[in-house]
């Protein structure tokens, strides 16, 4: 069916590559117009290469090829002030919103959390936790104003079965939880719905990078995506080592749309049954 998101406005964040430009152009795909913005430079223990200003402006491209406007900004989601100016900025432009997909998050460096420097922690729970709470926050009045709405959050199957060395992603996944349900309940009588998606390995710059590959093949001095596909096919009980953008995507279409209207407070899996193992 096409057209699902016909009239709507998207506010996605992190939005320059990976699952956050695949979301933008998903919904944009459906009829959606977007707002999309991106730190789309380095920050403090990311663990992985960072985004860029042109990644960016390929999202752009991308959704306007489906012929959707979009406004796309550079902001930092650690940033509230900032974020709040996104969201005012997209309104003005587009003439309300809809949806938030509130997905914008780094991995970290990863270590047991004994070893784990506060500053990498404090980075990892501002941009992943603290960051979605700026996202989401100046957003609602305008969700409100719009009869109600659709509120996305990217947790992690992380957050549903614990891994080692991953200590500050995981609490932040996890934390990730127990705002969207809080927010469920203080939002449901405006029918604004709140959920997160869970993935498992999404083959992403977050996911296939040597940082990355040395977590998973520490028995080896300089891994590679070959070395390491084995391991992350363990990790899920699908016989799949990683999904692709598109697979969340697609359930980020359906919490976003009319199809999962009546589905609020949800922690929904898209992990090969990586939870399940």
């Amino acid at each position: 069916m096409a057209g699902r998101m016909t009239g709507k406005v998207a506010l996605v964040s992190g939005a320059a590559r990976g699952q956050g430009r695949q979301h933008a152009v998903r919904l944009a795909e459906e009829g959606a117009d977007v707002v999309a913005f991106d730190v789309a430079g380095p920050v403090p223990a990311q663990g992985a290469p960072a985004a860029t200003p042109e990644d960016l402006a390929e999202t752009v491209k991308l959704v306007e090829a489906h012929d959707r406007r979009i406004v796309a900004v550079e902001a930092d989601v650690r940033d509230p002030d900032a974020v709040a100016g996104v969201v005012e900025r997209g309104v003005a432009e587009l003439g309300g919103l809809d949806v938030v997909v509130a997905n914008a998050g780094i991995q970290g460096n990863p270590g047991p959390a004994a070893e784990t420097a506060p500053a990498d922690w404090a980075a990892v729970i501002d941009t992943n936790l603290t960051g979605v709470f700026h996202t989401v926050r100046p957003a609602i009045p305008h969700l409100i104003a719009r009869g109600g709405g659709s509120i996305v959050i990217t947790s992690s199957s992380i957050a549903l079965r614990s891994v080692p060395n991953l200590a500050p992603y995981g609490a932040a996944k996890a934390g990730l939880t127990g705002l969207m349900r809080t927010l469920a309940l203080e939002l449901a009588e405006h029918s604004i719905r709140v959920n997160t998606i869970n993935p498992t390995t999404v083959g992403t710059p977050m996911l296939l990078n040597p940082v990355n590959w040395g977590l998973f093949r520490p028995d080896l001095e300089a891994p590679t995506e070959e070395d390491v596909v084995p391991v992350y096919r363990t990790l899920n009980a699908l016989p799949v080592a990683y999904l692709e953008p598109d697979d969340i995507s697609n359930a980020v279409l359906f919490l976003a749309s009319d199809e999962g209207r009546y589905v609020t407070g949800v922690a929904l899996p898209v992990d090969a049954g990586f939870a399940a193992k």
